[in-house]
């Protein structure tokens, strides 16, 4: 979703002009658990449900696609921006849980070994035979790139894309946050039915962070690859997960930070 507003425009050896200019749409969205308050995120409106299912299975408080009854505009907010997600009888949520869960994962705990510990609680490390090659993985950028319309329009969003061991691509998602595009394509893959992702790559079109890795590991996603650097505690992360973990992936070339075997050379 995108909106247009003036803008004066200065090239050099040119005179200012003024000019529309394509902006990305950047609203709050409220997701609720059974009419109760869990999140208020900052995200670009568009596939809220794949969102909402994303978010609520990556931080652990569903586990499967049944958990899910109902995804519905919350009846009293007009502006639709406030999502209710109904879930099953037996699922119990502890919100005051959730919510201490919520403050160490977002502040990254008190180090990064807590912080990895903490998420290993919840997911257990991945487990995967996957081999991909180094020339499969070299195509995903420009496949990712050709595939961001909106980013073409405005420069302005992030993206998120689940491929298989083939370089097929099997969704997309942009967003002005890095981690909604991925809760996206996450939701996205539980509300199909894909999950567990244990076959797949995810690709990222900026950095990699810890909570990116944490959301893949979430999936059972082995590989996470991304244009630009990981940080320190995603590389740590990724290790102890048995995940591979991918850097600067462009212009033919990559970094492998963490279990290099799955990448196939030559």
């Amino acid at each position: 979703m995108t909106s247009s507003t003036q803008v004066l425009r200065w090239t050099s050896g040119a005179k200012p002009r003024r000019q529309l200019d394509e902006l990305v749409v950047e609203e709050p969205l409220e997701i609720q658990v059974d009419t109760r308050s869990v999140v208020v995120t900052m995200r670009t409106p568009g596939h809220d449900n794949d969102l909402a299912a994303g978010f609520l299975f990556t931080e652990g408080l569903i586990r499967r696609r049944e958990n899910i009854l109902k995804i519905a505009p919350y009846v009293r907010n007009e502006m639709g921006n406030v999502l209710d997600v109904f879930l099953a009888p037996e699922v119990m949520v502890d919100f005051a849980r959730f919510a201490r869960q919520s403050y160490a994962s977002s502040s990254c705990g008190l180090c990064g070994k807590t912080s990895i510990e903490f998420v290993h609680r919840r997911f257990a490390k991945v487990k995967s035979k996957l081999v991909v090659s180094a020339k499969a993985l070299s195509g995903l950028p420009a496949r990712l790139r050709g595939e961001q319309p909106t980013f073409d329009r405005t420069g302005g969003l992030h993206a998120a894309a689940i491929f298989d061991v083939r370089g097929k691509l099997l969704v997309l998602r942009e967003d002005v946050g890095r981690h909604n595009a991925v809760d996206k394509v996450i939701g996205h893959g539980l509300l199909q039915g894909w999950l567990p992702f244990d076959r797949h790559i995810l690709m990222v079109s900026g950095r990699a962070s810890f909570e990116i890795l944490q959301k893949a590991l979430a999936a059972r996603i082995p590989v996470v690859a991304a244009v630009s650097a990981p940080s320190s505690l995603a590389v740590e992360f990724a290790a102890q997960s048995g995940q591979t973990l991918v850097g600067f992936l462009r212009d033919d070339r990559m970094n492998v930070y963490s279990r290099p075997a799955r990448v196939k050379f030559g």
